[in-house]
């Protein structure tokens, strides 16, 4: 087991062991225990009690952060010649269709969310292998197969993500940074856990939010009281 730094064993003494804080407390707290010398990510961590292995129990979901992601989303949008004009007015960074689908089948994928149209989706078929792996096919489920992209753009550009729960049960994803207020940090996180809650599936038994950590990049995880979230 490799040591520990100096930076993470001070992080460590400012978390009381066993305790678990409000979501208020919580944001505080992972701004004290946050030593990188760049802007972290706010992470959330949420163990659900559900068999992701059932059909039925899968949760998946969108949701549109209030204060965004604080990251720049490179967005790439693949359609046909007449929704151009509208993708670059709504803020897309790449558009086209064949030339950057040549691109990508050379390796290219340097983008962080594809959006394409319906009709588009046969051609894009071929390139699941090079998408699939990096989180970066276009799904309806994700808004990002739709006839409307100047409006999918947006969402994404505003804050909109895409989560799916893991094979062990867990919804992990990133919700802000470091830099944001505690106040827009807490606005974030019960926007997501509100969000996964809406989503429990009607076959779900027994206790459903079974725990929730805020962490930072590096940074050790601070648990979550989940009936603190409405507070």
């Amino acid at each position: 087991m490799s040591k520990l730094t100096k930076n993470q064993k001070l992080a460590l003494g400012k978390i009381e062991a066993g305790k678990t804080y409000t979501l208020a407390e919580a944001t505080e707290k992972v701004k004290e225990i946050t030593f990188t010398k760049f802007d972290a990510s706010l992470d959330i961590d949420v163990r659900l009690g559900v068999d992701p292995r059932k059909a039925n129990q899968m949760v998946r979901g969108v949701v549109t952060l209030p204060h965004g992601t604080g990251k720049t989303v490179r967005v790439l949008v693949l359609c046909n010649p007449d929704a151009e004009a509208a993708a670059k007015e709504a803020g897309a960074d790449y558009v086209g269709l064949d030339e950057y689908i040549e691109k990508i089948k050379g390796g290219w994928t340097d983008v962080d969310v594809i959006i394409t149209q319906p009709a588009i989706m046969g051609k894009i078929g071929a390139l699941g292998r090079v998408l699939g792996p990096r989180g970066l096919m276009p799904n309806p489920k994700s808004g990002t197969v739709t006839n409307d992209v100047a409006k999918a753009v947006e969402e994404v550009k505003k804050g909109k993500i895409d989560f799916k729960v893991d094979k062990n049960g867990i919804v992990h994803s990133s919700i802000g940074k470091v830099s944001f207020t505690p106040e827009q940090m807490k606005d974030n996180a019960r926007e997501f856990i509100n969000t996964l809650i809406k989503l429990k599936p009607a076959t779900a038994k027994g206790t459903y939010i079974k725990s929730i950590y805020l962490s930072s990049t590096m940074s050790p995880g601070v648990k979550v009281d989940a009936k603190s979230i409405e507070d």
